[in-house]
């Protein structure tokens, strides 16, 4: 809505959100909301002024030319389905631990993190790693259980996230890994075959996906695979004048001839540059290179590209150093495909132009980390 209103879009805009909240910036929530008393950062409050806002209101139904609502039925000429995506819950859990995902959700964790507290978190994936953070800071005695062979596993592979593993005992935390969760409630985590765990505060943090059942029968087609709704690099759906953007887009990506499904807040900042495009007849091409990045333990952690190896082929710096390290990673063709930069924040802007640029690399000038990655 906001790239709609800068590009000279004057007509009726509608905002249609099941959150009682005003739009804010979500990665925030598990930063500063939780390691500090601040409240989540509200957008821009002056495009907001200019749109009609529907807080606290669900979307049950879409058909052509009119959605249904919680509120009554909205008739549209255009609708956009930026939906995001709901917390996993384990198959043992009751629902009764926390999960984070909204303002609401935030507050109820930070008040829970109190001094003394025993906090339990499943999951030591971005999320996890940034909860078990904000409660050793708050004075927290926290145990992290991941059921991998290390920290971030599924998003940097073993090798990676072994490297991190040492940040958790640096502040205090306790982590467990290959400790598979059998059971979940709010007073503790049952383990596969290995007693029970009790805690005063359960996190759930094993990821998100979208919840787009509620769209059978409305001609809006999802991903199989990824669950996500099926749109083109322009971000339309497979019905006429509905398109979708963010986490519960399965968008196709040129660049990688397959389709992809981010959860990132890059990809939420970006993609609306071309949806909006796309509804005012200029359509684009929405085909960026993945970005993540995350506050870990007094660590500022960042990834950009796509990984296909467990290994990465190249590392970069020392990681007992306070300048910082990176690792690297290749495809078959010796190009740089991915790049993870930890407390060296000039790397990763040259490192997605690098990605960009396609060209061949020389691992021996990103394996020096007093050269600068575009040289290489």
């Amino acid at each position: 809505m906001a790239e709609l209103r800068s590009r000279g879009y004057a007509g009726d805009l509608t905002l249609v959100g099941s959150e009682p909240d005003s739009p804010y910036d979500r990665p925030s929530l598990s930063k500063q909301v939780l390691l500090t008393d601040a409240d989540p950062t509200p957008l821009d409050p002056l495009w907001l002024a200019h749109v009609d806002v529907r807080a606290g209101q669900t979307v049950t139904a879409v058909r052509p030319g009119s959605v249904e609502t919680t509120g009554g039925e909205l008739p549209w000429e255009a609708l956009v389905l930026a939906l995001g995506a709901s917390p996993r819950r384990l198959s043992g859990s009751d629902g009764g631990a926390h999960v984070l995902r909204t303002a609401a959700d935030a507050r109820q964790l930070r008040a829970a993190l109190v001094p003394g507290a025993h906090v339990v978190v499943v999951g030591a994936g971005w999320i996890g790693a940034e909860v078990a953070t904000a409660a050793a800071h708050r004075g927290c005695t926290v145990t992290v259980l991941e059921a991998g062979v290390a920290p971030l596993v599924t998003a940097l592979g073993p090798a990676v996230g072994a490297r991190t593993a040492g940040w958790y005992a640096e502040a205090g935390v306790t982590l467990r890994t290959g400790a598979a969760v059998s059971t979940v409630d709010s007073r503790g985590v049952g383990l596969a075959g290995e007693g029970r765990v009790d805690a005063d505060v359960v996190v759930e943090a094993v990821g998100v996906r979208p919840r787009l059942d509620w769209l059978d029968g409305s001609g809006v087609d999802l991903d199989p695979v990824s669950g996500g709704i099926l749109v083109d690099e322009a971000g339309r759906s497979s019905l006429e004048g509905v398109l979708a953007v963010g986490d519960c887009a399965a968008r196709w990506s040129p660049r990688r001839n397959r389709r992809i499904r981010t959860e990132h807040w890059d990809d939420a900042l970006r993609a609306p540059t071309v949806v909006a495009g796309t509804l005012l007849g200029k359509t684009g091409v929405y085909d960026p290179i993945p970005y993540v990045w995350s506050e870990q333990f007094g660590r500022h952690v960042q990834w950009v590209g796509w990984r296909s190896e467990d290994v990465p082929v190249v590392w970069r710096g020392d990681p007992t150093k306070p300048t910082g390290w990176g690792a690297a990673w290749l495809d078959a063709e010796g190009r740089l495909a991915g790049y993870l930069a930890v407390d060296r924040p000039r790397d990763i802007g040259q490192a997605r132009r690098v990605i960009d640029g396609g060209a061949v690399v020389d691992p021996a000038v990103i394996a020096d980390p007093d050269r600068p990655l575009r040289d290489a």
